[in-house]
């Protein structure tokens, strides 16, 4: 099996939830369709979604919940 990465298409903060009482949009581990959100990028309080973009399984998230990221840093890898 091949890993691709998914990465950030924009500068901001990473969540991994929708709201900070919610269940992660997804878990390492989780099975994911090219249109499965994983996540949230936020840039000067708006909130972009970020998609998987790929179909695969086993995500496995490199950044934390609330973690700074840069534009093209690889945020999770996904086995094909």
């Amino acid at each position: 099996m091949s890993k691709s990465e998914i990465r950030s298409p924009l500068p901001g903060t990473f969540y991994r939830k929708p709201s900070p009482d919610s269940q992660p949009f997804k878990q390492d581990g989780d099975v994911v369709t090219a249109s499965d959100v994983i996540g949230l990028i936020e840039v000067m309080k708006s909130f972009y979604e970020i998609h998987a973009g790929i179909d695969g399984q086993n995500v496995s998230f490199l950044v934390d919940d609330g973690d700074a990221v840069m534009a093209g840093q690889v945020l999770a890898e996904v086995e094909q």
